[in-house]
């Protein structure tokens, strides 16, 4: 792991203008910042949204936004590559090359695919070429709903090892209430853990062009610092303001502290990057196993079962209550699940998420 890389993602609404197209000064911005680092450096992947908004803007003709699947996904193949003109030509002028990495679902949920796109990146960076990492809107209608790159943003982080993650936003960052609605409201410097009161201060996307909105971004600040990851969330039109986040400026962004432990690349893809494909219900003497000696999950504690899942399908693991309390890929199909092996989830293959 490098000691020093960091993943940015931008905003729909920071690399666009009020017509929507692609606000040049910005990305030249953030252009000489990342270099600037580089220089000093860091390891830097670039994380972009915009694409449909562009796409729109170049072929709407003052039409209102499109919200079908099918028209979203035409109007990103538009943009995307104005977007990446864009970047192309902001880092051109800094003497750097850029390199077009366009990821899906299946990219982080099959472990083989999650793997080629670690070797990609990584080869893009020993040739001195930065990243530019989007969702690819055009073939894959279910990422357009994924929460405007931030949670792929934060699946990038643990898939390159990143020690930061900045997400830089239309906002200061995170704050006691909606400054929008309360002149009260102060900025939140720093977070050391999340809980319920935490989570409860994230609204919604009110600005029409980005779908992540502060809850998306919490979100993907939570899966970073489980991993390990220092994230924090600032204003993207500021002077150098992925350098101010890295540093840890005053009263410049909200900074989410780290787990003290980092989970394993593994276990992280399990937890974060894998979708449930059923569930797994277990008693008591099972969840004690589980979290206080480190077992894996055998047969003999499951008192139930649900969903369509195969041998190798991640699963969530329901305590006694229904609770989720763990995460696992499963040595048993649905189909055979009396017939398989005792263990159900080895320990290997198991994330505890109530120690997250």
């Amino acid at each position: 792991m490098a000691t020093r890389s960091v993943v940015v993602k931008v905003g729909t609404t920071s690399v666009t203008d009020a017509t929507g197209g692609v606000d040049h000064s910005v990305l030249a911005t953030l252009a000489n910042d990342v270099v600037g680092l580089m220089r000093e450096g860091w390891e830097v992947v670039v994380v972009t949204s915009g694409a449909i908004t562009a796409g729109w803007a170049e072929v709407g003709a003052g039409r209102g936004r499109p919200h079908d699947a099918v028209t979203l996904q035409a109007v990103s193949a538009v943009g995307q590559p104005l977007l990446m003109s864009a970047w192309r030509d902001a880092f051109a002028r800094e003497g750097v090359a850029v390199g077009q990495v366009l990821l899906a679902p299946l990219d982080f949920s099959n472990r083989g695919q999650y793997l080629h796109a670690r070797s990609t990146l990584a080869a893009l960076k020993s040739l001195g070429v930065v990243p530019i990492v989007n969702e690819n809107d055009a073939v894959a209608d279910a990422e357009i709903r994924f929460g405007d790159n931030d949670r792929i943003a934060a699946l990038v982080a643990n898939l390159v090892a990143a020690s930061h993650l900045v997400l830089l936003t239309d906002t200061e960052g995170l704050f006691t209430a909606d400054p929008r609605l309360d002149p009260n409201a102060t900025l939140i410097e720093e977070v050391q853990a999340f809980d319920a009161t935490l989570l409860a201060l994230a609204g919604s996307s009110t600005s029409g062009v980005g779908s992540g909105g502060m809850a998306s971004k919490l979100a993907a600040a939570h899966m970073a610092t489980w991993s390990g990851v220092t994230t924090v969330i600032a204003p993207a039109r500021a002077l150098s303001p992925l350098s101010a986040s890295l540093a840890e400026t005053s009263g410049f962004g909200t900074t989410f502290r780290p787990r003290p432990e980092r989970l394993s690349a593994r276990k992280a893809w399990i937890a974060f990057a894998v979708a449930s494909t059923g569930t797994v219900s277990i008693n008591q003497g099972a969840l004690q196993a589980l979290e206080h000696h480190g077992r894996s999950l055998l047969r003999v504690g499951v008192t139930g079962h649900a969903g369509a899942f195969e041998d190798g399908d991640a699963v969530d693991v329901l305590g006694p209550r229904g609770e989720v309390v763990a995460k696992g890929l499963v040595r048993v199909g649905a189909d055979s699940f009396d017939d398989g092996d005792d263990v159900v989830i080895h320990r290997d293959d198991l994330v505890l998420l109530r120690r997250l």
